[in-house]
């Protein structure tokens, strides 16, 4: 039955997306409460949020008795708002915020190094909770000590200051890609890394050296963007000595940077030289040819985020959380040239 509305006429209930949704209402109100997994199925949830979209359903959030805050507002701090794969995290974060009546404010802190600035006259006034995706420690000084829940995405698991992590799987993701190359025959290794000083490259880095035991390793570092990557690259692959065959870079954006590079120097790649990048952004199927990478579940990212600082909000447990990635083997890469 419709509960009545206060501008008139009468509003849709739990009830009636039970209803429509064929499901039962403790159903309807763990997943548009946030806590469906592990006991209700990707199709039913998905089959329960169509039907409440259908409905124009919104919880009751003042009959709720969880402790969220006041202000119902998330800031989630980015190193950059140019950054495919930040909008992505923003996507997912918003979609479940928006279930429970947030807002999520995006904010940049410069190449995730920081300072954050606090954005408001005080955050702890403004803000129910901060959201960190991919920032160095060091970089977060103007939100903690406060009373604001901080979740860190992409960030040390040991990192005391954090009310909850939730990470991507980076070291099983540069394990899978530098396998990738070894079983098409390469062992002479160039890693382009990102000059960016943070924990999710640091792993990555790590990865990387443990699974090439044994390999020839270089390591050369640009900033996040073509045109660093590029000269950066031009630079080490047109140094004295051998060659490498294979050139592992940290990002895709780093990826394209050593692919022009590549082609600059009459190197054909992936006959010459095979290249892989990270992320799996638009960026990595938009050139030729199309970059072998490592695929991240942003938006999946972002909604285990948002949900995280719900948790916490709500004074429950938000155990730590590590997301699967997969590769993508595309036509950057193939055998190793006969030397």
């Amino acid at each position: 039955m419709h509960s009545p509305d206060p501008l008139g006429g009468t509003r849709p209930t739990s009830r009636d997306v039970a209803r429509i949704a064929g499901v039962s209402q403790a159903t309807v109100s763990l997943v548009l409460g946030g806590k469906w997994r592990g006991r209700v199925s990707e199709r039913t949830a998905e089959t329960v949020r169509l039907a409440a979209h259908e409905l124009g359903y919104r919880p009751n959030l003042a009959a709720r008795n969880l402790r969220l805050g006041r202000t119902r507002t998330a800031l989630l701090v980015v190193p950059a708002l140019t950054n495919e794969f930040f909008a992505r995290v923003h996507t997912g974060a918003a979609a479940v915020a928006a279930q429970h009546g947030f807002g999520v404010v995006l904010y940049p802190s410069p190449d995730g190094v920081g300072p954050a600035r606090d954005p408001f006259a005080s955050a702890q006034a403004a803000l129910d909770g901060v959201i960190a995706s991919s920032m160095a420690a060091g970089a977060l000084q103007a939100f903690r000590g406060t009373n604001l829940p901080l979740v860190m995405l992409d960030s040390d698991p040991a990192d005391p200051g954090a009310s909850a992590h939730v990470n991507l799987d980076v070291a099983d993701g540069m394990r899978r890609i530098t396998r990738h190359l070894l079983d098409l025959g390469h062992r002479s290794f160039l890693h382009m890394a990102s000059a960016v000083p943070s924990w999710t490259f640091d792993v990555r880095a790590a990865a990387l050296a443990d699974t090439l035991r044994g390999a020839g390793l270089r390591t050369v570092r640009a900033p996040l963007n073509v045109a660093d990557a590029r000269e950066a690259a031009h630079l080490a692959l047109s140094a004295p000595g051998p060659r490498p065959t294979a050139v592992i870079c940290d990002d895709d954006i780093l990826a394209v940077g050593v692919g022009k590079a590549a082609h600059r120097l009459g190197l054909r790649v992936p006959d010459d030289l095979s290249v892989t990048g990270f992320d799996d952004m638009t960026l990595a199927t938009a050139v030729e040819p199309e970059l072998t990478t490592v695929r991240l579940p942003a938006e999946e990212f972002g909604r285990r985020g948002m949900e995280a600082l719900l948790a916490v909000l709500a004074g429950e447990p938000a155990p730590p959380v590590t997301l699967p990635v997969d590769l993508v083997p595309r036509g950057s890469t193939g055998p190793a040239p006969a030397v």
